[in-house]
């Protein structure tokens, strides 16, 4: 069920950008496009958003209206053969407005319509729902359209490497799911404005954003702000994005959380990707490809000053780690794999995913980054979620402000040490034992002669070898290599990290091996 809804938030969004050209003559051959509804729309200051959360936390739950039936019982193939008609964007043609405003269509795994209100001069004016604004395929079924449909999300689109060519950096659709990427990234990994419950026996729970407000842009910005209002059984929230484009992108986040109960099991800056396989655990799967996955590690940049890389797992059952911190200084999901070579997928292009860095702004006192690994037979399904819990969680009826910068894009190297490329583990020559073999990135710290560095290995469980560390001839940087004999050990705990004169010179390598 876990996976099931991981899914259904996630899979109907375009795993490829849109690239829309913008003129006046193609707005004019498909006016009026986007409109918003008419009148002189209602008050809309900073703290707006925030009112009407802290009305909601104060008030029972009450579920959102939702579409007809008939609409969420389509299949995928059905979804997929309507889309949004990008000359009908909101400001296409607008050639002092350097956004495009793109919808997304109800149905299937999308059965909540969504708000989506402009703010312009100090008012706020709501998007009329118009069906006309979507093209679609003679196999899209006769479904009926009536005023319960809505929206089901948004699309943002600018002008990223050509003048005139609008391409898309963000999306905003299912439950709280966001996603964005870098300039010439493509879509991978996604982030969640708040996580309750994840992997809780008893369930977990979705909140969604329920409406959003755009602030029209000034002319030449590349910057664009975006406020949410969150509902749930649980929680109410109020979400302000500052979002940045360009390689990577930027965004700015401000969540003001209000718990309508106590809130034991809850995230903060929650990422959500997928990882089926790599070097680490090849031998279980039967695929052409050397490697399937949007991410390929979880990087923690504690606040003790340690930088910390774990490989992604795909386990045969579900594992939940906790890495203790008191004010993190970042953590998220890197794809470091960045070559075409590493995947050889010409059509996923998993090489050009981008990473997901968490940079929390102020306090966050103590509590732990979790890392939730579900087994997974297949890339369809998103099996990995990383988010902050706070050690105290958050009481209900308190109101508690969480700041952080999240950046997507092509850099995968946060901290300090030479960064662990790829790690390799599988049988020794003749079956005996088990090899792990850690690449380290160059670096000027490298000394020439390798036998002056210190190799620190420990394992809770088992015996390892003392390693031994050689050149790699393709990547000039340190390999370091061991050997270890689980006997009748099931799981295994390792850390491992190279020192030079007396101080670490790389990365902090942990790994939970499991039979």
């Amino acid at each position: 069920m876990l996976r099931r809804e991981f899914v259904s938030g996630l899979a109907a969004l375009v795993a490829s950008p849109v690239f829309a050209q913008d003129s006046s003559a193609a707005a004019a051959a498909v006016e009026p496009g986007l409109q918003l509804v008419d009148g002189d729309g209602t008050p809309f200051g900073s703290d707006t958003v925030l009112d009407m959360a802290r009305k909601l936390a104060a008030s029972p739950y009450v579920p959102p209206a939702r579409i007809p039936d008939d609409w969420t019982k389509i299949e995928y193939e059905d979804y997929v053969s309507i889309w949004f008609d990008a000359r009908n964007a909101l400001w296409n043609g607008k050639a002092d407005t350097p956004l495009r405003l793109d919808v997304f269509s109800p149905g299937l795994y999308f059965p909540t319509p969504v708000g989506i209100h402009i703010v312009e001069d100090g008012a706020a004016r709501p998007l009329a729902f118009d069906f006309d604004v979507f093209d679609k395929t003679d196999k899209f079924p006769d479904l009926p359209v009536d005023d319960t449909l809505g929206y089901s999300g948004l699309r943002l689109r600018a002008e990223l490497e050509k003048p005139g060519i609008y391409q898309e950096f963000a999306v905003f659709q299912g439950a709280s799911y966001f996603r964005a990427i870098g300039t010439g990234d493509i879509y991978g990994l996604s982030a969640r404005g708040l996580a309750i419950d994840t992997a809780s026996t008893a369930g977990e729970e979705f909140p969604e954003f329920r409406s959003f407000w755009v602030e029209k842009p000034a002319p030449g910005s590349s910057t664009f702000v975006v406020h949410a209002l969150l509902d749930s059984p649980s929680a109410a929230g109020a979400y302000r994005f500052e979002i940045t484009h360009g390689q990577p992108q930027v965004m700015e986040i401000t969540a003001h959380i209000l718990p309508r109960r106590d809130l034991s099991n809850v995230g903060l800056g929650c990422l959500t990707s997928m990882f089926q396989y790599d070097q680490t655990n090849r031998n279980r799967f039967s695929d052409w490809r050397p490697a399937v996955h949007d991410s390929d590690g979880l990087l923690i940049n504690n606040g003790a000053g340690e930088t910390i890389w774990r490989p992604l797992a795909n386990p045969k059952t579900l594992q939940i780690s906790a890495f203790l911190d008191n004010n993190p200084k970042g953590f998220g999901l890197m794809q470091r794999a960045r070559e075409y070579r590493d995947f050889a997928d010409l059509q996923a292009l998993y090489h050009r995913r981008p990473c997901g860095w968490v940079e929390p702004m102020g306090d966050w006192g103590a509590g732990s980054v979790i890392l939730v690994e579900i087994p997974t037979p297949s890339e369809v399904f998103d099996n990995i979620v990383c988010y902050w819990r706070p050690k105290e969680g958050l009481a209900a009826g308190s109101e508690t402000v969480y700041q952080y910068r999240l950046t997507w894009g092509a850099e995968c190297s946060y901290g300090a040490g030479l960064s662990v490329l790829n790690t390799m583990i599988g049988s020794g020559f003749d079956n005996h034992g088990i090899v792990v073999a850690i690449d380290f990135e160059n670096g000027v710290n490298v000394p020439e002669d390798l036998t002056e560095l210190d190799i620190r290995i420990n394992a809770s469980a088992g015996a390892h070898s003392n390693g031994i560390v050689q050149r790699n001839p393709e990547t000039g940087g340190p390999r370091l290599a061991f050997t270890f004999h689980p006997a009748d050990e099931t799981l295994i705990e390792f850390r491992a990290q190279l020192y030079h004169a007396g101080a670490p010179l790389t990365e902090v390598w942990l790994y939970r091996w499991t039979a």
